[in-house]
């Protein structure tokens, strides 16, 4: 009887190991350490090393003081892993805002694939997958062909985990290029540039790789017989227990250093990728309309050093001036990927009222980018976002639609959890939060567009 899923949570800020409780479906433990990539080597990547000894110490330490009985996984996109034949790296783990991808980007987008055949959007840098694994051909082509299998990320440790080799359609069809959402096969670019023959066989969310490594379970104290699941993409993990439990039409916004918004059952609406909309596949391998743009990132970067704490005063100030964060502090990606950020009437401002401020961009950001989409019905905000009240009052104001904060304190480690269980029902949501009925609310989103459409 699994009571206790460990879940490993590498997102691109922050790795965590969260013990979730399948009774009451909780965090019951939770370990974090920061996630930077390192500079050194032949390009920045991520130091898996340094994340594999963090994931075996978590592992040990939460079994001593809670027995685990499983393991999932779930982990950032844009990320692949090339392995040989002895299972070690062909070449580091590329970390995505590396930007030599683009020294390439003009024969690379000679062979890509259509937006209609994939879904994915043309990303700058590293966020298209395919554009990674061509550069690194192109530019270590003895360490490729060393290559003996390609695994997406959350893959990529259940390989560590158990030895077992596997794909999955939440990494693969995450604005990879690799990846055809409509015929749930890989695309005519994997086949182009003989990749097939490398890709690890591609199994469901659900399945159950194997026990752990013997190494493993002598290192951490778990029992050799602890199952891993195939895991999953963390926006897919936050989606994944609103899928078994909601009723459609409903959006999801998983907040983290990304911010992906994901529409199921919304209005039939034309995609537009020069907007950083796309189609993600979700756990069950259905297309998922969903936009994104870096706010976690965004929000990092606009209130660092500065309190989070605001004032009801400081809250209607900000309402009647207009004092206003147009887009984007965070350029290249998002819905307005090319638009330098401007400050509106904000001479004078306290940190109180600035910290209101960027909540509201924020919000407005994501309500753009649900537009996009086509989304309908309730919001459920799941992560970090959840717990800032200016974010969700902001968000039912612009979208003139109720929003559910998540009691989670990590949305994704819930929804990883929920590959390890039969449960369809999921405990603490939070209550929804209508529009407010203040008009000074839906005033100011309207300005805010306005103000953006004023710039083109």
């Amino acid at each position: 009887m699994t009571h206790h899923v460990a879940v490993i949570d590498i997102g691109k800020t922050n790795a965590k190991v969260a013990l979730v409780d399948l009774a009451d479906m909780r965090e019951v433990a939770l370990r974090r350490m920061a996630n930077a990539p390192v500079a050194d080597g032949p390009y920045p990547h991520h130091d898996v090393e340094l994340l594999w000894s963090f994931i075996v110490d978590s592992l040990a330490g939460i079994n001593r003081e809670q027995r685990i009985d499983t393991i999932s996984i779930t982990a950032h996109g844009a990320t692949g892993v090339l392995v040989d034949a002895a299972g070690e790296l062909a070449l580091p783990v590329l970390d995505y805002e590396f930007t030599g991808p683009g020294a390439l980007a003009q024969d690379y987008d000679a062979i890509r694939p259509a937006f209609a055949e994939t879904g994915t959007p043309r990303l700058p840098v590293g966020l298209n997958l395919g554009a990674q694994f061509f550069w690194q051909q192109r530019n270590f082509p003895a360490e490729f062909a060393e290559a003996a299998a390609i695994l997406m990320y959350p893959q990529y440790w259940a390989f560590r985990l158990t030895g077992v080799a596997a794909n999955e359609v939440t990494s693969l069809g995450c604005h990879t290029d690799l990846w055809n959402p409509w015929k749930a096969d890989f695309s005519s670019l994997v086949d182009r540039m003989q990749w097939r023959g490398l890709m690890a066989p591609v199994r469901p969310a659900k399945d159950r790789l194997g026990p752990i490594l013997p190494a493993l379970a002598k290192g951490t104290g778990l029992d050799p017989q602890t199952p891993v699941f195939c895991g999953l993409h963390d926006s897919n993990a936050s989606l994944l227990p609103h899928l078994l439990s909601d009723r459609p039409p409903f959006s999801v916004v998983s907040t983290g250093t990304w911010v992906v918004s994901m529409a199921v059952g919304g209005n039939k609406i034309a995609l537009d990728p020069a907007r950083d909309t796309l189609v993600n596949v979700n756990a069950l391998g259905d297309p998922v309309p969903s936009a994104r743009f870096m706010g976690g990132r965004e929000f990092s970067r606009l209130t660092e050093g500065q309190s989070e704490g605001w004032t009801e005063e400081d809250v209607a100030t900000v309402l009647a001036g207009k004092t206003s964060l147009l887009p984007s502090t965070q350029q290249g990606s998002g819905p307005f990927p090319h638009h330098a950020a401007a400050w509106l009437d904000a001479d004078g401002i306290n940190n109180g009222q600035r910290f209101a401020a960027i909540s509201f961009y924020l919000a407005l950001m994501t309500a753009t980018c649900l537009d996009l989409i086509g989304a309908d019905g309730p919001i459920i905000v799941e992560g970090p976002f959840a717990r800032n009240r200016l974010f969700t009052q902001m968000l039912a104001a612009a979208t003139a639609r109720a929003v559910i904060a998540s009691e989670a304190a990590t949305g994704t480690s819930i929804g990883a959890a929920l590959l390890a269980s039969d449960q369809r029902t999921v405990h603490g949501k939070g209550e929804g939060m209508e529009p407010p009925a203040d008009p000074a609310w839906a005033d100011y989103a309207r300005s805010w567009r306005a103000a953006v459409d004023a710039r083109g």
